[in-house]
């Protein structure tokens, strides 16, 4: 392949808000809706699965380890999918990864075994892992610089919004008065498709990643894309569209081996490396072992009954979707590192207040769920920022290798290792050791908000080519 100069990037990054880019956002941004209503359902169930009349007959070490199946299976899925994504295009990997989230998730509610179940965990997982790497590159890729900071906190946030439906659900779902108790937990996974099958059709309309097809040996046809966008753009907006000036000069490429991800991470930017571990270790660890236990703490020290725990997850979903609507913005005006840092070493702070109060046997399982939402006010912006900072601190052609890699080692540390260890502290019924654990998630994450404040970079309104220049650059 030879050489191309193009200016997709700046025209893309110039482009006023529009109709086109909320077709994007709906078809790429809503799938996180669907994760949340996922994982909240299953962090509600977690009582009722122990239920003998549940149909599974699950232990409360089981449901921990079926949200680690779940975990291991988006760790494996985040790799195996990341790798495609740069190397087959982001579209293709989008409508795959969706399909295979959808098939998996109908089969959940057909479980009738522990082992059936496990499964199917392990396959849903596997799905949302490659999402988490094709929609976030593809986002990034298709969003202007401008407002690149806040639509990725918002798509990421918005799996907040799922966890708020399903914690609703559930209060429905759950009650033995509506439905039985092998019943409802399985209606929940149902509706959960129906939603999915929506965002399916719209995700259709979303293009391939223009920057994807110029380092790609297809310059003409991204040409080709953006002068369509430009066209829907100027049309629904009403303005005449500035010209511009900015071009890169890139070496045309089929694909990038794994020699070349390793050599980027560990040579090229070994202090970018660092910093996405730490973000990633630390947010995974905190999200996964407090919110896939939420339910049995809830029920072992308050005797909350698994049909109504899910009044208790809604106001912590909406102090979590709060973070990221409310301080989005910052993340483009303030700039990436102040807030980043103030994110995680702020959710770390609030979150040893609440170890030490849950410790002293001060908390009520109300106060108990307000201490967690302002800590995930916080965190979960934190949480946001990190899979932003990945995408953009890395050349486009790896960039979706390196989303998976990060969230498939802060994962596989901090998420497969938590929802076990939490799972197993609340067994033991003592307030003291569920304290260390969060002790543990705090240090974390305030190990990250340190990490960032070293080693962050700052990418505020900056396009991805000036932030991480492209490996198929002309020197």
């Amino acid at each position: 392949m030879g050489m191309a100069t193009t200016d997709v990037p700046a025209r893309m990054d110039r482009l006023p808000w529009s109709r086109w880019h909320w077709t994007v956002l709906i078809g790429l941004g809503t799938v996180w809706i669907l994760d949340g209503l996922e994982v909240t359902i299953v962090g509600a169930l977690g009582q009722r699965l122990t239920d003998p009349a549940s149909g599974l007959q699950l232990s409360d070490a089981g449901v921990g380890f079926a949200a680690a199946c779940y975990v291991v299976g988006a760790v494996l899925g985040s790799l195996g999918f990341g790798y495609l994504t740069d190397r087959l295009g982001r579209k293709k990997l989008f409508l795959v990864t969706l399909g295979l989230y959808l098939v998996a998730t109908v089969l959940t509610a057909f479980s009738f075994t522990p082992i059936w179940f496990l499964a199917m965990r392990f396959f849903t997982g596997a799905g949302v892992g490659g999402e988490y790497a094709a929609i976030n590159s593809a986002i990034d890729e298709l969003v202007p610089a401008r407002l690149r900071g806040r639509i990725d906190l918002i798509v990421n946030g918005s799996y907040w919004l799922g966890a708020a439906a399903g914690a609703a659900l559930t209060l429905a779902l759950l009650n033995p008065a509506l439905f039985a108790e092998n019943l409802g937990w399985r209606l929940a996974f149902g509706l959960g498709a129906i939603l999915g099958v929506g965002i399916l059709l719209v995700r259709r309309n979303v293009p391939e990643s223009p920057r994807w097809l110029f380092t790609h040996g297809r310059a003409r046809e991204a040409d080709e894309l953006v002068a369509d966008i430009e066209h829907q753009v100027a049309e629904q907006t009403g303005t005449e569209l500035d010209d511009v000036h900015d071009t890169i000069e890139v070496h045309e490429r089929g694909s990038t081996g794994f020699g070349a991800v390793a050599k980027t991470l560990l040579q090229t930017y070994p202090r970018r490396t660092l910093l996405g571990l730490g973000l990633f270790v630390g947010q995974a660890f905190l999200y996964n072992a407090v919110y896939f236990t939420q339910a049995l703490v809830l029920g072992t020290f308050f005797h909350v009954p698994g049909a109504t725990a899910g009044t208790y997850l809604i106001p912590l979903a909406i102090g979590s979707l709060a973070g990221p609507l409310v301080l989005g913005r910052l993340f483009d005006t303030v700039g990436r590192r102040t807030m980043i840092a103030i994110c995680y070493l702020g959710s770390g702070v609030l979150l040893v207040v609440t170890a030490v109060l849950f410790q002293q046997n001060v908390l009520s399982a109300w106060t108990l769920t307000i201490a967690w939402s302002t800590v995930f006010f916080l965190a979960s912006a934190g949480s946001s920022a990190a899979y932003l900072t990945v995408s953009e601190v890395f050349p486009l052609e790896i960039r979706a290798m390196a989303i998976a890699l990060f969230y498939s080692v802060g994962t596989g540390l901090g998420g497969i290792v938590g929802p076990i260890l939490f799972g197993n502290l609340v067994g033991t019924g003592d307030p003291s050791m569920v304290a260390i654990g969060y002790y543990l998630g705090a240090a974390m994450m305030m190990g990250g908000g340190v990490i960032e404040l070293v080693f962050g970079v700052e990418a505020a309104q900056k396009s991805l080519e000036d932030v991480a220049q492209p490996l198929s650059a002309a020197a």
